[in-house]
């Protein structure tokens, strides 16, 4: 079933990383929000930080939009599946906008997705080192591809208003009309550490602080009507929905709780209070627990919307702070994240770990990406862990990084051996022995291997995975919640 989908919308983007985007798309996030609209939050990539304040800023949860974790034809779907009710989508890039998955060419970059989603793109330029030059800069972002409408320019980090007049001069030569320009404001900074900004979770206060004062500066320095307008001007999108449901052929879920315009989004991991649904056969849904909290922050919403679609009950718990695993887990999900920022934490809350060893050793289906994989081994930098896995973990100096193609090698609680998805790996760990006798994936680069472990009912890996790309996945895992 084909639709169209209007809702007006942005795609941010940026001649390198490191421009500002994230400052400008959250910025615009909540400034839009400000003004009573609803807005849509969406990501490029398989980033899953950025997404955080993007929820701050909206009141919405923040998605991501990965054409190489998902395949082209499903980002204009789950764009329309977020931006359903909404009145303005931002979109933020990644990277520069022509930069996509390596020796792919253009597919995963900022420009494609905007191709795809026939959006309109603001430049955000750091000016900070250029005046003339910005001209030459912006003419060959813009004429680069004739498909990629550079709508306009946001000038960041310009050092006063002489600086500002010689760049504005420089770009009425560019015909790509100004419609920013923002100086340099220290609070707006967010800390960063090895793998990128420090999650919300882990800084709710400052956040809130941080999304404030990005929204101030936009606020200021930005022709928020002239960006409406061009988000207005964004051509209809021919496709439908994405549906959870519709997807896996099963009943629409409950409802998640609508959030208030401007406070923190509800996680999508956690489903309405009330008793446990009923399977068609009269059975109770299995109840599958999801780790979250400040060590467990790396998801995607569309996980949980899909095994909520399979006939599980999505229970969210917190691994610093919870004791025992819900009541009633028949299934586990731990996604990525810090654990190695919180390995004492984790250490010392023995008994959840005891619980999760049990589990584990009940043959219930555990699913465990990155984070997860460092939570079930034996130990993490030298700390007992859930000793689920006979691996050690430790911090490395290498950071790994990069799209993967993946095949599973051994039949698991997850795919069938053969099963071909696609992943990405980001993490500055090591685990050691990489596989186990039964290994989770074979994926192709940087070089052919073998990695993760598959034993009994666990499927522990470095590799994130965005299920919608394979739905199927997540009714195989509850089928074995009910069975194990």
């Amino acid at each position: 079933m084909s639709s169209s989908v209007s809702v007006p919308r942005l795609v941010i983007a940026a001649p390198s990383s490191g421009s500002g985007k994230t400052t400008v798309a959250t910025g615009l996030m909540a400034a839009f929000a400000a003004r009573g609209l609803v807005v849509s939050p969406h990501k490029v990539g398989p980033d899953y930080i950025d997404p955080g304040y993007h929820a701050l800023a909206t009141g919405r949860v923040g998605r991501n939009l990965d054409a190489y974790l998902c395949g082209s034809e499903l980002v204009g779907p789950l764009f329309a599946h977020g931006a359903r009710g909404c009145d303005i989508a931002v979109v933020e890039g990644v990277m520069g906008l022509y930069d996509g998955a390596a020796g792919e060419g253009e597919l995963a970059s900022t420009a494609h997705v905007a191709k795809l989603l026939r959006a309109p793109v603001v430049l955000v330029v750091d000016a900070s080192s250029q005046s003339r030059s910005v001209a030459a800069l912006v003419h060959g972002f813009a004429s680069w591809d004739p498909e990629v409408r550079v709508g306009g320019v946001i000038l960041n980090k310009v050092a006063s208003d002489r600086h500002e007049e010689l760049l504005r001069e420089a770009l009425d030569s560019a015909g790509v009309p100004v419609l920013g320009v923002l100086r340099r404001v220290a609070q707006v900074d967010t800390p960063s550490r090895h793998l990128g900004l420090v999650p919300v979770a882990e800084r709710r206060a400052e956040a809130v602080d941080a999304v404030a004062a990005m929204a101030a500066q936009v606020s200021a320095g930005c022709d928020l009507e002239a960006l409406v307008g061009l988000a207005r001007g964004a051509g209809a999108l021919s496709c439908a929905a994405w549906d959870a449901a519709e997807v896996l052929g099963s009943s629409p879920p409950p409802p998640l709780p609508v959030p208030t315009l401007g406070a923190a989004p509800p996680d999508p991991r956690f489903r309405p209070e009330g008793p446990r649904p009923q399977t068609p056969d009269g059975l109770k849904a299995p109840v599958v627990a999801v780790a979250g909290g400040s060590a467990f922050t790396f998801s995607y919403a569309e996980h949980a919307e899909l095994l909520t679609a399979a006939g599980a009950v999505v229970v969210p718990f917190d691994p610093l702070r919870d004791e025992q695993l819900p009541d009633g887990a028949r299934g586990l999900v731990i996604g990525g994240g810090f654990p190695e920022v919180y390995a004492s934490e984790l250490s010392a809350n023995e008994p959840l770990r005891k619980a999760i060893g049990e589990l584990a050793l009940s043959g219930a289906p555990v699913a465990a990406e990155c984070a997860g994989l460092l939570y079930l081994c034996r130990e993490l930098d030298g700390l007992p862990m859930c000793g689920v896995l006979d691996a050690s973990a430790r911090m490395s100096e290498r950071l790994t990084l990069g799209y993967r193609d993946a095949v599973a090698v051994s039949d698991s609680a997850l795919a069938v051996a053969g099963t071909r998805m696609r992943g990405h790996e980001f993490h500055r760990t090591v685990v050691e022995p990489g596989s186990g006798a039964a290994p989770a994936w074979g994926v192709r680069a940087p070089q052919r291997r073998v990695e993760g472990f598959v034993q009994q009912g666990v499927h522990a890996s470095y590799v994130h995975t965005h299920w919608a790309s394979q739905p199927g996945v997540a009714r195989r895992f509850v089928e074995r919640c009910r069975t194990s």
